[in-house]
């Protein structure tokens, strides 16, 4: 007979001055009314200002579970041997996945990696496939979940300083959701961050029931280069919370009309 385990609660502890620091700013502020209370006792942790040092409070904890991140494990692989060149343990390479002196892709994501194995065997065998780093989504399997997927605002509004256009943000309340509010998972927030001139998708982030699914609509519309203004009469079933999704782009303000594509009609 398996043993039974009992779990009391969890805290989460960022090194950094805010929880997770690689996500959109506000989305980051909303993860933090579900970081659970502080309890235990044998194992004590004192927690620290992350930018003056100082001792801010101490923990006592039943037990602790520290993650301090990944590292690439080429070391001893006889990389050199074969004029393979690596920068801090990791193979740099270009767009197309082909070894180079250029900055490599950077994603600790075992779906990333899963994606880019899949861009180089299209390449070895003579189909030319970029793999768009900015499609790939990410998820924390927290309650609520949170999802995201291309660039945050501040990174939106860093590339539209520099190439000269304007940048929006929509927002949408999974407490206007039917489905969220029957399942009483009514706290949620999605966000739409987009150029108004010509509806591209810059980044979506999602907090609340089931994020990390929702999240590859947005996902597959960036890796398509589909606009707002094609994206927006999509059809949802209803209710369900894709409807989420379906208010995040209607409630977009673009200007311009023009598609990124043309479309021809479909006989049925």
């Amino acid at each position: 007979m398996a043993p039974t385990i009992y779990v009391d609660t969890v805290t989460f502890i960022e090194a950094l001055d805010q929880l997770m620091p690689g996500f959109d700013p506000e989305i980051s502020k909303l993860a933090q009314r579900i970081t659970p209370a502080r309890d235990g006792k044998p194992v004590t942790i004192e927690l620290t200002d992350a930018k003056t040092k100082e001792l801010k409070d101490t923990l006592e904890v039943d037990a602790a579970l520290i993650a301090t991140g990944r590292a690439p494990f080429t070391q001893g692989l006889g990389l050199e041997n074969i004029d393979v060149v690596t920068q801090r343990g990791f193979v740099p390479v270009d767009e197309r996945m082909r070894v180079t002196d250029a900055n490599g892709k950077l994603m600790m994501l075992a779906h990333a990696a899963s994606a880019q194995g899949i861009s180089v065997v299209e390449q070895v065998t003579g189909r030319d496939h970029v793999l768009n780093h900015l499609s790939i989504p990410a998820a924390c399997f927290t309650h609520p979940e949170i999802s995201m997927v291309g660039l945050t605002e501040p990174q939106a509004r860093e590339k539209g300083e520099k190439e000269g256009f304007e940048v929006s943000i929509a927002k949408t309340s999974f407490k206007a959701n039917t489905k969220a509010l029957a399942e009483n998972e009514a706290e949620g927030l999605a966000k739409l961050i987009y150029r108004p001139d010509n509806g591209e998708i810059l980044g979506v982030h999602i907090f609340g029931l089931h994020a990390a699914d929702l999240i590859h609509e947005a996902s597959n519309a960036i890796a398509l280069s589909t606009r707002i203004q094609d994206i927006k009469f999509a059809v949802h079933a209803h209710p369900t919370l894709s409807e989420v999704l379906d208010d995040l782009f209607k409630s977009a303000k673009v200007k311009s009309q023009v598609t990124s594509r043309v479309k021809k009609p479909v006989a049925v």
